[in-house]
């Protein structure tokens, strides 16, 4: 089983969302609490704790009228989503469109699992409410045919 990284350890390391920030500096402000200005920025944050396993911090990021019946925020997200056989290898932001309210942002994110590669393309949809932003949910585009 691959132990899980602690977010102390990567406080002075490259933030795992790819920015070329410093964890501290990125997504790190944010799951100690400060809230994201841009609904890409939490985006981020919600990939850096999937690589971190900061469940509660994905749990907390999701808007309660979309997160999972019955699932509160100290739980986290379901067991397959942060299960310590999935490593995440990078993620690449395609757009971030927002409006003052609502944004989407759309990504591909790069993990290994059970020895195989794979990668989630998804366009996630944000709310705004309060000033913070919430993820809502995702679609997964059909992938275009290569030529």
């Amino acid at each position: 089983m691959r132990k899980r990284p602690s977010p102390l350890g990567i406080q002075a390391s490259a933030c795992p969302c790819g920015s070329g920030v410093v964890y501290a500096d990125c997504c790190g402000r944010f799951h100690k609490g400060l809230p994201a200005p841009t609904a890409e920025q939490l985006m981020r944050a919600r990939y850096s704790a999937y690589v971190l396993y900061d469940n509660a911090f994905i749990a907390a990021t999701w808007h309660v009228t979309t997160r999972e019946a019955g699932m509160p925020i100290d739980r986290g997200v379901p067991t397959e989503s942060g299960a310590p056989d999935i490593r995440w290898l990078g993620l690449d932001i395609r757009s971030h469109v927002a409006s003052d309210d609502t944004a989407s942002v759309e990504f591909v994110a790069r993990y290994k699992q059970g020895g195989r590669a794979d990668r989630l393309h998804e366009i996630s949809r944000f709310v705004r409410e309060a000033g913070l932003w919430w993820y809502i949910d995702g679609r997964f585009p059909k992938e275009e045919k290569q030529p």
